[in-house]
């Protein structure tokens, strides 16, 4: 026989004040100290509990709720939560407390296995094996998941609305001609994109711009599907598309490249090599953009652990002080740094309502867990770009061919977008 209620007088002594609801799954309940606000977290069997004694903290909600050991009503009003409410310190005699009670709450239970959905790379971190594995992890849902959510072009990156974009489509193409028009890409001239995805960026710039450009991605689902978009676009002939690692790039020079989305996914032991390795490929006068998320405070931690093991296994968003210094490092003159922090938090909006649009066919795609995953991931990274966390930067830098860097501005007023 298991007993919640010396779990429940721990809890109500730990938290006196508590603006949320619990139910247990035995029936009984916890609730709020706010005259009944805030939202409900459902405990359904002792298994959630089995979690969190076996990893506490972070780690072990995370994975009772990836589980679906515990259910939130809703969960917009749990982050607002978790931005509003700080609990109280706990002293050692109440962690203590609260244990002893669940252990007594979950009775004689093996420790639960963390859920299928979660990966533990194994390896030297940032090494290409574990990089490979860690990729696939977060696209292995599929091409056609990505596109309930995504725009039209499959351009999994920041879009920007910010100069005059209605919709998410009309906000992708403004950010793809942007990266364009700071570049300068002219007819004729070889552009290579590091990261490329669904190739949105290299169908654009071959169509709108008639670049001969070359993509390279980790995923073979998404290199096939690029080049099938190159087709359609009538560009097949003007696009490349590799699946290799970045560290294989080699020999040919291009007269500008573009990283969209991919410097997350280096590393701090990796950036400077990634940059002198780019750096080599561009010829004198090349032009290269980079546009990626960046800590905002150099205070906090590259991720947390829920982040680390179900959404983007070792990915480290660096400081964009630390991307510009390493591509300075690599021979590189920084141009322009802008930012498009509040673009990215609309982004994530949209693409969170409209994965919640088309629930029950990723529901069949994806199956409950990374469901979960996804929804929750996608309303804490926008929270993160909201709250200050993160941001979303262009650092546009060139090779030097010994002649000074002459910018232009927009018509707009917009900061300078290229030579």
């Amino acid at each position: 026989m298991t007993d919640t209620a010396p779990l429940r007088e721990a809890i109500a002594e730990a938290l006196p004040d508590r603006p949320f609801k619990i139910e247990l799954w035995d029936g009984t309940s916890l609730p709020s100290t706010n005259g009944g606000g805030g939202p409900t977290f459902t405990v359904r069997s002792q298994r959630a509990l089995a979690h969190a004694l076996r990893a506490p903290g972070q780690l072990g909600l995370g994975r009772a709720y990836v589980a679906g050991e515990i259910e939130v009503d809703d969960v917009d009003r749990v982050l607002d939560l978790l931005d509003s409410w700080t609990p109280p310190p706990l002293d050692l005699r109440t962690k203590a407390t609260l244990a002893a009670a669940a252990v007594r709450a979950t009775g004689a239970t093996l420790p639960p296995k963390p859920p299928t959905s979660e990966l533990r790379p194994v390896g030297r971190r940032h090494s290409r094996e574990r990089d490979l594995r860690a990729v696939r992890h977060h696209y292995d849902v599929g091409n056609e998941f990505f596109s309930l959510f995504l725009d039209e072009s499959m351009t999994y990156s920041c879009a920007i609305f910010s100069r005059g974009a209605q919709t998410l489509e009309e906000a992708q193409r403004t950010k793809l001609d942007l990266v364009c028009r700071k570049l300068q890409l002219k007819a004729g001239e070889r552009l290579l994109d590091v990261g490329c995805g669904w190739g949105s960026f290299i169908v654009h710039a071959a169509r709108e711009y008639g670049v001969r450009a070359t993509g390279v991605t980790l995923s073979e689902p998404q290199a096939e599907r690029a080049r099938q978009r190159a087709a359609e676009a009538g560009v097949g002939d003007l696009v490349d598309v590799h699946v290799m690692d970045w560290r294989d790039l080699a020999g040919e020079r291009f007269d500008k490249i573009a990283s969209i989305g991919m410097v997350e996914h280096v590393g701090s032991a990796n950036i400077d090599a990634y940059a002198a390795r780019l750096a080599s490929l561009l010829r004198p006068g090349g032009w290269l953009l980079n546009h990626g998320i960046a800590r905002l405070r150099h205070t906090d931690p590259e991720a947390g652990p829920f982040s680390e093991r179900y959404v983007f296994p070792d990915a480290a968003p660096l400081h964009v002080s630390r991307i510009s210094f390493a591509a300075e490092r690599a021979g590189l003159v920084i141009a322009t740094v802008e930012g498009f922090h509040a673009d990215y938090a609309e982004t994530l909006k949209h693409w969170a309502e409209r994965l919640d649009s088309n629930y029950d066919r990723a529901l069949e795609l994806a199956g409950p867990e990374r469901m979960r995953v996804w929804r929750l991931y996608l309303r804490t990274a926008r929270r993160g770009f909201e709250t200050g966390f993160i941001g979303l930067f262009q650092v546009l830098a060139q090779k030097p061919d010994g002649r000074p860097v002459v910018l232009r501005r927009d018509e707009d007023g917009a900061p300078p977008v290229g030579p």
